[in-house]
């Protein structure tokens, strides 16, 4: 029996047996050998690779970096650390987070996080701050660097300055915004000269009827926003703005939409909406709105969980949540929401969604305003009581009422007993502590409906409408003996007991006018006072209605 080896042949079969074991072995060795001298070539290449890659980065008039699969920085060029006046290797790892913008922060590392576990490629534009803690704009891009089998090895990522063309773009956009006008009427003959051309300019002649078509409907909608605004402006109360609010922003956006205002504190509820907007709830935190959190004006695309304010959790179209923001304070949000018609929202009405929250914040703070400085002027300061002014107004606004619905109205008319007692035994300070716990002590004794006014000095008038006269007396009774047990302290102590003299009158029978009315029950005040204080006197009848009594005594 012979074996043949290669190109012998041996007769022998231990003598073959041997040769074969030989040229395994030696295949063995050389594939070794092979395969080290490989991975030394290759790692001689690595390290003159990344020496003559740090080379070029630092030649790139560019921030170049380098980020391990972690996500962390490991590598960047010489231009960041001129650019931050940082110390060559701070800010490895994720130290370069600190010199991003606050407002951008939360984004770029959410899109930094996202890219790094998804593999796409990372791009954003944001401020960072440079060395002269002036923040400038970058737009940062990074690609991940993938092995043979598509693993990713590392990140590579350049950051480009584009704060000039940012600025550039928006001293543009206000030029543009300024020559509209202009714009519309170059557009509308540029559309008569392209309708003039071959077919090879119909495309561009489309893209300018769909401009045209765009800048119409934005001169309709501007044109009904401004006529918006003179109905706001018109506004007295609060109310009325939110009615005319939501009547008007269906005729301006296809959008559903809320308006949410901010009640006590840090709450805020839903004041109204239209065109069948989903709430899914009616009140909700300021914590829960990333508008409010960020400031300006948060866009959410439909199916994008990247940062879905907690008021909108079930919506699944696309929204935006605007700030409403007058004279630097916070008074709501307007959140608009795409709908079964519309259910992709356009960012380029965002801008007059801007105006319409900004028209509904500026009318609301108007109203609130005029409300503030309406309630100063009638306010009494030290009592917290409706002054004399309110009272003449509203005294003659009940006695019109009341005449026409023929129907009595009561008046009091207080006085504090030896008031100049007070300030002169305890002070101003006393004297003042016996006003208003006085004014607070009229205002828990009277009706809901019942209107009490400081009228001057120690003098108090309380308007008691439906009240006769045998009414508005028996109640004054009541308030003279119950204010008795008045207790007034000062600096710890009581000033002593406190009485009033009260003069009561009432419409008709004391008088017709509001004048008439508070010159009798001054005049029945006067003589309580006379008569020794501490006691309520009924008006004297009025000359028509003297003579009425005594010509019914006469006919008796």
């Amino acid at each position: 029996m012979s074996y043949t080896i290669l190109y012998g042949s041996y007769e022998d079969p231990i003598l073959g047996l041997g040769m074969l074991l030989i040229l395994i072995f030696a295949l063995i060795l050389y594939v070794v050998v092979k395969r080290r001298t490989l991975r030394a070539n290759a790692l001689a290449a690595k390290g003159e690779g990344d020496s003559q890659f740090r080379s070029l980065a630092e030649a790139i008039p560019l921030i170049v970096w380098t980020a391990g699969t972690d996500g962390l920085t490991n590598y960047i060029n010489q231009r960041w650390y001129e650019m931050t006046g940082t110390a060559k290797g701070e800010c490895l790892g994720n130290s370069w987070a600190e010199f991003v913008h606050p407002d951008d922060l939360a984004v770029c590392w959410q899109k930094w996080n996202d890219c790094i576990h998804s593999g796409e490629t990372f791009e954003i534009e944001y401020r960072l701050r440079d060395k002269d803690n002036r923040y400038r704009w970058f737009i940062n891009r990074a690609v991940p660097l993938r092995d043979a089998s598509g693993a990713i090895k590392q990140w590579f990522g350049s950051c480009t300055d584009i704060d000039d063309q940012m600025r550039n773009q928006q001293v543009l956009e206000e030029q543009i915004k300024e020559r509209t006008g202009e714009l519309f009427d170059a557009n509308t003959k540029l559309k008569e000269e392209m309708l003039e051309k071959d077919l090879a300019r119909k495309q561009l002649d489309q893209q300018n009827e769909q401009m045209m078509r765009d800048l119409t409907e934005r001169s309709t909608r501007a044109t009904v926003l401004a006529r918006m605004g003179e109905v706001l402006q018109s506004c007295v109360s609060q109310e009325e703005i939110l009615k005319a609010a939501v009547g008007f922003a269906p005729k301006i956006f296809s959008s559903s939409g809320a308006l949410a205002l901010l009640q006590q504190g840090e709450h805020l509820e839903v004041a109204s909406s239209w065109s069948n907007c989903l709430i899914p709830f009616p009140s909700f935190d300021r914590g829960d709105c990333w508008a409010l959190r960020t400031g300006h004006s948060h866009f959410v695309p439909a199916g994008d969980d990247t940062a879905r304010c907690v008021h909108a959790e079930g919506v699944k179209n696309s929204y935006v949540c605007i700030p409403i923001v007058a004279q630097g304070e916070t008074l709501g949000i307007l959140h608009f929401q795409g709908n079964a018609n519309h259910p992709q929202l356009r960012e380029s009405d965002l801008s007059l969604k801007n105006t319409f929250a900004g028209q509904i914040g500026l009318s609301i703070a108007n109203i609130r305003l005029r409300e503030a400085l309406r309630s100063q002027s009638i306010i009494d300061a030290l009592t917290g009581l409706f002054n004399r002014r309110y009272l003449e107004e509203i005294l003659e606004r009940e006695v019109r009422r009341a005449s026409r619905s023929e129907q009595p109205v009561g008046v009091m008319m207080l006085d504090l007993d030896h008031f100049k007692n007070f300030n002169d035994t305890y002070g101003h300070e006393a004297g003042d502590a016996v006003l208003r716990e006085a004014a607070a002590f009229l205002k828990r004794s009277v009706r809901a409906e019942d209107i009490v006014c400081r009228y001057g000095g120690e003098e108090f008038v309380i308007i008691l409408p439906l009240a006769d006269a045998n009414a508005t007396q028996g109640r004054a009774e009541r308030i003279r003996s119950k204010l008795q047990e008045l207790v007034v302290l000062h600096e710890g102590k009581s000033v002593g007991s406190v009485s009033v003299s009260v003069g009561v009158a009432a419409l008709p029978v004391h008088g017709e006018s509001s004048k008439a009315l508070l010159e009798a029950a001054d005049a029945a005040l006067y003589r309580a006072k006379r008569e020794g204080r501490d006691r309520v006197v009924m008006a004297e009848l009025a000359a028509p209605r003297r003579e009425e009594c005594a010509a019914l005594q006469e006919k008796a």
